[in-house]
């Protein structure tokens, strides 16, 4: 077939190939929030400890996170339809490992080898939207990709408790299966072809360089908060992963086809859009560990009350991020850019009023205004990001993207439990590391510094959104005159 054939075909389908690519990003979130429920079960039938189990959720992060950029430059070598596809065939097989899996062990190896999947998928994913449509309707579909990711994460927890309730605990990996299967099935007919880069060989030792130094990174920041940074083999990781990107980005800069083009990070847009999206994700992820503590400790609610008022986030979201993906389509991104960071910091802050005795309406209005903002900012700041690398560097660019986001999850949780824990245990006047029965004014002043602190941060996005608007406004005057 020849490529104006193709190019039609690929146009016509664009829709088709959208629901395909949201498929995977509602499966993959859904697996996350289904997992964190089932692994109460999962430690009393494995026979371990509840720091043991949590293997099965850091072994998925710190593999996705060392091999989503690999992916994303195999992605423009080899094909992002390609490796789209095989990416959810792995994840579907890693799922399908998990659910037979008997041991510990057993099960820790088939988490790795789902990552691995996941990773292929969510390295592509964005790529393949910015390739099929065009920019006057990439900002919507990156939207609606979007609302996958809320669904995923919205429709888990209560299909997760279902399933640990009837069922046993390895069905929240094996209905995995039958929809990666079917993901697959209908990517082979509807996905692009022939998007590979020929005459391009992949950066072995980047890769390997760059793979090392994220798990040195990764591992070091979510075991800081248990040992306050004083064990020394997590001082030793930052310290490893500081070499080794250093040593990464040498060798990137001397390889004639690096795994990671760092010019792109020359054009200031590009890297303002990706240092605003990994503020925003530090800032988000901040409220995981303090929310459901706040609400079910503090507040005292039953369990289904928290889960419906933790709901209200990725419902809201799942409307405001089509909605921005739809605005920024007709009216540019960079002022929804600005526009949603100034609503999650508004958000936030308001959060960071809450107290032993704020209402039920009072929080889901807190949280509705952070949700609204992170939804207006995501899908035009991606749009954004993606509209600014070459075609042949969709790939990469999407990898990037998925890259900074758990980066910035992994931050976000790091830094909300070292401030919660020292603002607590400064309140109390001696160390702690956990919620105790009596300590819930200790844990409110913790919690509001924690969202405080978010805002700041997120209004420090704001601030770099707003001077980039001012520069570009500046500077479109000042061709104007020229040209008078």
């Amino acid at each position: 077939m020849d490529k104006p054939v193709e190019a039609e075909k690929v146009y016509r389908n664009r829709w088709l190939i959208l629901i395909n690519v949201v498929f995977v990003t509602f499966m993959v979130p859904l697996d996350a929030s289904v997992v964190n429920v089932a692994l109460p079960v999962m430690t009393q039938k494995l026979s371990v400890t509840s720091e043991a189990i949590s293997w099965v959720l850091t072994s998925y992060l710190i593999v996705i996170s060392a091999t989503v950029l690999i992916f994303g430059r195999l992605a423009d070598i080899r094909g992002k339809s390609t490796v789209f596809r095989y990416g959810i065939l792995v994840f579907a097989l890693g799922s399908l490992l998990c659910g037979i899996s008997d041991s510990f062990g057993f099960l820790i190896a088939a988490r790795i080898i789902q990552a691995l999947g996941g990773a292929g998928a969510m390295a592509t994913n964005q790529g393949i939207i910015a390739q099929v449509f065009p920019p006057n309707e990439r900002g919507r579909a990156l939207g609606i990709s979007s609302c996958g990711v809320a669904l995923g994460s919205l429709v888990g927890p209560p299909l997760g408790g279902f399933i640990v309730s009837v069922m046993s605990w390895k069905f929240v990996f094996l209905m995995n299966v039958p929809i990666g299967i079917a993901a697959y099935l209908m990517g082979v007919r509807v996905l692009p072809k022939g998007d590979r880069v020929i005459g391009e060989k992949m950066d072995i030792k980047g890769a390997f360089l760059f793979s090392l130094a994220v798990v040195s990174l990764f591992g070091s920041l979510m075991f800081e908060g248990d040992s306050r940074g004083s064990n020394p083999l997590i001082i030793a990781g930052f310290i490893a992963a500081g070499i080794l990107m250093a040593f990464f980005i040498r060798v990137e800069k001397s390889h004639r086809t690096p795994l990671l083009q760092l010019d792109i990070f020359k054009d200031s847009l590009y890297s303002l859009s990706i240092f605003c999206a990994f503020i925003s994700f530090v800032c988000i992820s901040a409220t995981v560990l303090v929310q459901p503590f706040y609400l079910e400790n503090t507040l005292r609610f039953s369990p289904a009350l928290t889960g419906l008022v933790m709901m209200a986030y990725p419902v809201v979201l799942s409307v405001a991020a089509p909605v921005g993906g739809y605005v920024s389509d007709r009216m540019g991104s960079e002022f929804l850019t600005f526009l949603g960071l100034i609503l999650t910091s508004l958000g936030l802050f308001l959060m960071s009023t809450l107290g032993k005795h704020s209402s039920v309406s009072l929080i889901v209005s807190f949280v509705g205004i952070m949700a609204a903002g992170n939804g207006v900012f995501q899908a035009p700041n991606n749009a954004l990001v993606m509209s600014l690398v070459p075609k042949e560097k969709l790939g990469i660019a999407g990898s990037i993207n998925a890259l900074v986001r758990t980066l910035g999850m992994v931050f976000g949780v790091s830094m909300s439990t070292i401030l919660l824990y020292n603002r607590m245990s400064s309140n109390l006047g001696f160390h702690v590391t956990n919620y105790a029965p009596g300590m819930d004014d200790a844990f409110v002043h913790g919690m509001r510094v924690v969202y405080a602190a978010a805002a700041l941060l997120c209004a420090g996005g704001a601030a770099l959104t707003m001077y980039r608007l001012y520069g570009k406004k500046a500077r479109t005057g000042i061709i104007a005159e020229a040209r008078t």
